[in-house]
């Protein structure tokens, strides 16, 4: 099964908009998932600036979908999402 790799923007705009939350999901990730999942954060994703509507802060990667306003349940949900593609 091939590792699934989660991103998290700690950009300026990001952080404000949610994304230190977010990073309690290095400890959710492990827990659940184990080693099949490894999350990192990220200085910028850089998609803001692709996205003229910076509300939709913040962003977080997992693999190589990108998910606006991102929610740690919606990065679950992803994750999640992946595994069952990757079984």
């Amino acid at each position: 099964m091939a590792k699934v790799n989660v991103k998290i923007c700690m950009g300026t705009t990001c952080f404000v908009m949610g994304s230190s939350q977010l990073q309690d999901l290095v400890d959710i990730v492990k827990n659940r998932y184990g080693d099949d999942v490894e999350v990192s954060g990220s200085t910028c994703l850089n998609h803001c600036t692709n996205n003229s509507e910076y509300s939709k802060a913040p962003y977080v990667t997992v693999d190589d979908t990108v998910i606006q306003e991102a929610t740690i349940d919606k990065v679950l949900q992803e994750i999640d999402r992946k595994l069952k593609e990757n079984e």
